[in-house]
């Protein structure tokens, strides 16, 4: 512990979650922000139509979901501190030089067409090119540098007992970042212009994430001379609670030396499996909740109320979560969460399929209300966890490369859903049928998440623990 006065100062475990959070707050508001960015410049003329910032954004999300994996195996070779920073650094110059589109590079312009058109055509311009390479690549590699991948890993060496829910405060600093940042992207480009906008986040990354976080994150409490949670080293009084060092260095039943070697146990595919769902679950509604509501005849002004409560109840619904799986079985507490999500879609398509197949008038509101508390409450609840499990399970020594190959799977759920709504919702003129689908995939990740066997695995079942910290249940 630090010292001032001879007290004891708080645990710098505090700070790097602080700094962890503070860093996604800034990546996901930055590179998750480019729709506010959409209007302005397609009146500029930095693409023809939305097929072009959708094919963009498409290759931003595979960039993205690719990476993940190298990003944290690059956390497990040198650490987090030099990754997140390097990370920001690679965010902040690429962000900065987007406000350059369309002044750099010769002017051509080559027609593109997918698949004869089926896919949609659009006009690769210098422009777009410029795009593809700054905002595909190089902010969606540094955005999989500065994600849950990296703050998980480098958090679940900083606490054991408090895990969850030290990674569920961290992590709800993505949603902060939507909530803050993009209005006050909205508000630069009303007083100024997009090209200002861009440059000035990009500063705010350079001035003031990067520094923070190189000065503020540590890769573990070894370097400060602390440990897990601020615990003391030996047993006190008459609670029953091991070692910290101790605690760390015990392997747990599937801990290995080679991270491929974790791929061969069942743990690592339910939390995958269950991972991948929730990547479908959520980017479709990213990207197709505001049109459904609209279809059903909402106002656009109400539809973005609702999926702003949503990310509002993000934060809410995370930071409980964590303190819940600190408390009971981790396994437990995510699988209730998926099924509180299942719930949530039930009630989104409840409307329509109650008045197509039974002639029952239910207000649309009810489904778009119902849905935005209940996927609110569980949105962002499942990454932490997901991680918290990861790590009691098979350690950290790997933890970044084996979270990197669970966010792929996410993302390309995700990139996946929201290409087949798109397809299915042409072909029926609705978005009941992908949403209903989407929504039965979760009844999946409810069942894989109850059957991870964590009593057996868990380092935090590996001794007998505090009643406090181990949680009730299998």
């Amino acid at each position: 512990m630090l010292q001032v006065f001879g007290q004891k100062r708080l645990f710098y475990g505090y700070f790097i979650v602080a700094g962890s959070m503070f860093a996604l707050f800034v990546s996901m508001g930055a590179r998750n922000g480019l729709g506010i960015f959409i209007n302005p410049m397609e009146a500029d003329g930095v693409w023809q139509n939305r097929t072009a910032i959708a094919a963009v954004i498409g290759l931003g999300t595979l960039v993205n979901a690719l990476t993940q994996p190298f990003f944290g195996n690059l956390y497990d070779r040198y650490g987090g501190r030099a990754v997140i920073s390097g990370s920001l650094l690679l965010l902040g110059v690429s962000t900065i030089t987007l406000a350059f589109t369309q002044s750099i590079g010769p002017e051509f312009s080559v027609n593109v067409s997918i698949l004869g058109g089926l896919l949609g055509q659009f006009e690769l311009n210098n422009s777009l090119v410029y795009m593809f390479f700054i905002y595909s690549v190089l902010m969606s590699m540094a955005s999989s540098g500065v994600s849950l991948v990296t703050v998980h890993a480098m958090l679940s060496k900083w606490y054991l007992r408090n895990r969850a829910k030290a990674l569920s405060i961290a992590t709800a600093g993505t949603s902060a970042g939507g909530l803050l940042l993009t209005p006050f992207s909205a508000s630069l480009i009303l007083w100024a212009n997009w090209r200002f906008a861009w440059a000035a986040l990009g500063l705010f990354v350079l001035l003031l994430a990067l520094p923070l976080a190189y000065i503020i994150l540590r890769d573990s409490p070894d370097e400060v001379g602390e440990n897990p949670d601020g615990d003391a080293n030996e047993v006190t009084g008459d609670t029953q609670v091991a070692r910290p060092t101790a605690v760390v260095d015990r392997k747990t039943p599937l801990q290995t030396e080679v991270w491929k070697d974790s791929l061969k146990s069942s743990p690592f595919w339910q939390l995958s499996s269950a991972y991948f769902v929730c990547g479908i679950t959520t980017i479709i509604i990213s990207a197709h909740f505001v049109p459904f509501a609209i279809d059903l005849g909402i106002s656009s002004g109400i539809a973005a109320m609702a999926f702003g409560l949503s990310q509002g109840l993000n934060i809410v619904g995370v930071i409980v979560a964590g303190m819940l799986a600190d408390k009971y079985s981790r396994k437990n507490v995510l699988g209730t969460i998926y099924f509180v999500r299942f719930l949530a879609y039930v009630m989104l398509v409840l409307p329509g399929f109650a008045l197509m197949f039974w002639g029952i008038q239910i207000s649309p509101m009810i489904g778009i209300w119902s849905f935005a508390v209940l996927a609110g409450m569980s949105w962002l609840a499942t990454p932490p966890l997901t991680s918290s499990l990861t790590a009691d399970i098979y350690g950290v020594r790997n933890i970044g490369t084996l979270n990197g190959l669970s966010t792929m799977s996410h993302q390309i759920g995700g990139a996946m859903s929201v290409y087949l709504a798109g397809v299915l919702y042409d072909r029926f003129g609705a978005y009941e049928i992908p949403f209903a689908i989407a929504g039965l995939f979760l009844l999946g990740a409810t069942i894989a998440s109850y059957s991870v066997n964590e009593r057996k695995f868990s380092l935090r079942y590996q001794s007998t623990p505090n009643p406090a910290t181990a949680g009730g249940g299998d």
